[in-house]
């Protein structure tokens, strides 16, 4: 006999947490978190799990809607991950935003006296990505209906993204707002292509099967770079994929294949094979060049990303005699771009392929005083460091999610820069380090900045004084 479900009734959404789900609570002050539910409705809640303090749940019915919902655009709303605030007008998505950087500033930085900017929004709100990956299933992820209909022959393969909480399912995405509209066309094209040849598609329990996944990376000089990822090395369907892909999309500038025969998707640690076209596709911000090739990391909203870089300028305020030190500095895009109004930056960074793209935008803009160095900043960041590069005037620091290592803190501490510029895309770990900091520097604006619409995703730029 099954559990009887835990219904309760006539629950309010209040707001959204840091991690995008919606928040209720009943009249003893219970919180519950809330998916695919945004602030302003009045819901009856089927709770899925109760842990201490909280429960979560999803909707079992809508009693009366939010005024600030919207309607989905996207017909793989219910189903994808991938934008889940589509049902929240954006002005009100910004303003939740927001509300969450302040929140993580006061309560975990325990700053009540830093400046708050205005969030900067996103031009434009769909079709702002410039790299997508798309993987192949066996398993196409059936909605609740169709499981329910027990029709014979539902289970097809699938091209398009995973299905949240699940790796082997994925959903059949037939067109996606996140990147121009040839990226729809060229996904679309491929899986035609596959049922034509007869090509199958990778099984991700079995690690079997031809088609295993697609990038495609385009630029705003209207570069197109496309990657097939095959499970199987068999290089006469592989080339005549790729012939056929050249033809049929002239606007491809540079295509690729790689083979992928390993347990995880990712290719880092493997040959990228060059197919035509050129070997990297442009991109620029501002008056800088970048090559981007297909294992290079780069910011995935080149619109917004020149804003991000805009704050981080105006922030550091260089007058051109400064020692920039520029941490977790990716592919050195932070770091070139304020090269132009410094004495010397100098980068650190884990991943040596990223530093290698860095060296080489460097010479293709020729900028001359800009360094970089592969390592972890825990390790390269030391007073000896110092010694050789010079005291730093001015940190940026752009971490993973995660934050900071306390040992690298620790050594900004002890390094006293007059301002560091730290740039985040987690607010509470940001919020974190600066109260790690607090001990010797004083956070005087933050600047909340949208890099991804619809999601709750939200990059935070704040500025550190020395005391």
């Amino acid at each position: 006999m099954g559990r009887k479900k835990r219904i309760v009734e006539n629950l309010n959404v209040v707001g959204i947490a840091d991690k995008g789900m919606a928040v209720a609570r009943d009249n003893e002050g219970m919180v519950y978190f809330v998916k695919d539910s945004v602030p302003g409705d009045v819901i009856d809640l089927l709770v899925l799990r109760k842990k201490k303090g909280f429960k979560t749940g999803i909707v079992h019915r809508l009693i009366k809607p939010s005024p600030k919902r919207t309607e989905p655009f996207c017909s793989h709303f219910e189903l994808c991950g991938g934008c889940k605030w589509q049902n929240l007008s954006y002005l009100d998505q910004l303003a939740f935003k927001e509300d969450n950087v302040k929140a993580a500033i006061q309560r975990i930085a325990k700053s009540t006296e830093t400046e708050i900017l205005p969030i900067l929004g996103a031009t434009p709100i769909t079709h702002y990505r410039n790299k997508l990956e798309y993987s192949f299933s066996t398993k196409r992820w059936l909605t609740d209906a169709e499981i329910k209909s027990k029709e014979v022959g539902l289970q097809k393969p699938a091209l398009g993204f995973h299905a949240p909480g699940t790796y082997d399912k994925v959903i059949d995405v037939t067109k996606c707002y996140l990147q121009e509209e040839l990226s729809n066309e060229i996904r679309n094209w491929i899986r035609e292509y596959a049922i034509k040849e007869e090509l199958s598609y990778f099984d991700i329990q079995a690690k079997t099967g031809f088609f295993r996944n697609l990038i495609i990376r385009n630029s705003t000089l209207g570069d197109w770079m496309v990657n097939v990822i095959v499970g199987e090395n068999e290089k006469e369907k592989i080339e005549a994929c790729c012939n056929a892909l050249e033809a049929k999309f002239p606007q491809v500038s540079s295509l690729f294949y790689t083979i992928n025969k390993k347990a995880n998707d990712t290719i880092y640690d493997l040959d990228v094979f060059h197919h035509s076209g050129k070997a990297f596709m442009m991109e620029q911000l501002g008056s800088l060049k970048f090559k981007i090739g297909p294992k290079s990391f780069f910011q995935t909203n080149s619109h917004q990303a020149k804003n991000l870089y805009d704050i981080a300028v105006d922030f550091a305020d260089l007058k051109g005699n400064e020692v920039v030190y520029d941490l977790y500095t990716g592919t050195g895009s932070i770091a070139l771009y304020l090269s132009q109004k410094c004495k010397s930056v100098v980068g650190i960074e884990t991943v040596t392929e990223a530093i290698d793209d860095a060296k080489e935008n460097s010479s293709l803009n020729k900028i001359e005083n800009a360094h970089f160095l592969a390592g972890d900043v825990k390790d390269v960041l030391n007073l000896k460091f110092r010694d050789t590069y010079g005291s730093p005037d001015v940190v940026i620091t752009d971490p993973p999610r995660a934050g900071m290592h306390k040992e690298v803190v620790e050594t900004l501490l002890q390094l006293e820069a007059p301002k560091i510029v730290y740039v985040s895309c987690n607010p509470a770990t940001q919020a974190r380090d600066i109260h790690l900091l607090s001990e010797k520097y004083f956070c005087e604006k933050v600047q909340p900045v949208d890099m991804f619409p619809h999601t709750s995703h939200i990059e935070s730029v704040a500025l550190l004084i020395k005391k």
